[in-house]
């Protein structure tokens, strides 16, 4: 572990600045929405599926500028383009404030994707890779441990500020947090050095590890295992917990597992740091995977009772903390460091586009089928997903 020190001078200095700067991304952009849209939907007169798709629309921009967010992370560094992202983000969370027009609010959502594509972990990643290079994958296991609570603290606080302010004031708090506080962070305190890109080692620094070129079939192999799991936790994440209502569970129990999801996700996070660090991270995809599958597995056995639910919240959100992990460190070990951000965003584009869909396809599959078919198809795509880690063939150790 890094010292006092370390977290004050140095590379080491990104992970405090991009653990608080990533809660609060996360808190005011992603998590929001579940709070607010519906207030602003009832104010405006909007349907909920419009006020939702604009956010859809958001992660669908925000996959399609990944790419260009990478390279340029590549090029430029974090300190320039995170800094935009927030100022980007910021501006869109004001104009959300004040967009009265359908075509107004889903053009604020075009500049927020825009804002998040350039905010959120992927970027976070690929800042890490250029500042560590072939040494990023703990950093980047430090930081999802740090913004595992954005959850945890952006939904309470999204609640207070509007009890306080109601949802405009909130948006606006949000916005001059991005902005006085994010901005300054990212373009003041971030490091602006450059690691080496050499290969990761292994044991002592004898022997090195080969790398497998960002193309053909490996790079097909891990985008696609990655998108298809990107269905899960953005469907589940909008479905989920209304499942176990309709199940007959009561509200109050419904909540309570709702909020297992997020100590699993973290303390997996913690196991993966502690123990880890001589395990491929590719395993630890496979594993988590396969976790997720037991979980579903477990629900087809004993249907929605209140303790397979739990089991099944605890299991869902260990496995997605350690997915967020092995996101940053698999293209990092299959790969290398060389052109990482670039690497990052080519495979965050999918992973935001199917997120963008996720919601809308499980609503209309549940609709058509039942609830029970539903968890079947989101359990599918993680099916896909164990299959394609399955199947990538990890280099083998070079003399």
């Amino acid at each position: 572990m890094p010292s006092p020190a370390d977290l004050l001078r140095g590379p080491w200095r990104a992970v405090p600045v991009l653990g608080v700067t990533q809660i609060v991304a996360w808190g005011s952009i992603f998590y929001s929405p579940v709070l607010t849209v519906p207030l602003i939907v009832a104010e405006r007169g909007w349907s909920l599926s419009f006020g939702m798709g604009g956010f859809s629309i958001g992660l669908l921009v925000g996959g399609l500028v990944a790419p260009m967010v990478g390279r340029s992370i590549d090029r430029l560094g974090g300190h320039v383009v995170m800094t935009a992202g927030s100022l980007v983000s910021a501006a869109g969370l004001v104009g959300l404030a004040l967009a009265e027009r359908p075509a107004t609010y889903i053009a604020v959502w075009v500049l927020l994707g825009a804002g998040l594509g350039a905010s959120l972990y992927d970027p976070a990643f690929a800042t890490l890779g250029r500042i560590f290079g072939a040494a990023a994958r703990r950093p980047i296991t430090i930081l999802t441990l740090i913004a595992g609570f954005a959850s945890t603290v952006g939904w309470p606080t999204t609640h207070i500020l509007i009890g306080w302010f109601g949802w405009r004031g909130a948006y606006l708090v949000y916005a001059l947090l991005l902005a006085a506080v994010c901005a300054p962070l990212y373009a003041l305190a971030l490091p602006r050095t450059r690691a080496g890109t050499g290969p990761p080692a292994t044991g002592a620094g004898v022997q090195t590890v080969a790398l497998l070129p960002p193309r053909g079939t490996a790079f097909l192999l891990v985008t696609a295992a990655f998108t298809a799991y990107a269905f899960v936790p953005s469907a589940l994440s909008a479905h989920l917990l209304a499942i176990f209502g309709r199940s007959g569970i009561d509200a109050g129990t419904v909540v309570l597992i709702g909020t297992l999801f997020g100590p699993a996700q973290v303390a997996a996070r913690v196991v993966e740091l502690a123990f880890g660090r001589n395990v491929h991270p590719l395993m630890v995809a496979r594993a988590a995977v396969t976790l997720l599958l037991t979980a579903f597995a477990l629900l087809a056995l004993f249907g929605l009772s209140v303790p397979a639910a739990m089991a099944f919240a605890l299991s869902y959100g260990a496995a997605n903390g350690l997915i967020t992990i092995a996101r940053g460190a698999v293209p990092l070990a299959l790969f290398g460091a060389d052109g990482y951000g670039r690497l990052i965003g080519r495979l965050s584009g999918p992973w935001l586009l199917m997120q963008s869909i996720a919601p809308l396809v499980m609503a209309f599959v549940a609709e058509r089928g039942s609830d029970a078919v539903a968890l079947a198809f989101v359990s599918g795509f993680a099916v896909v997903a164990l299959a394609c880690f399955a199947a990538i063939r990890r280099p083998a150790a070079a003399p």
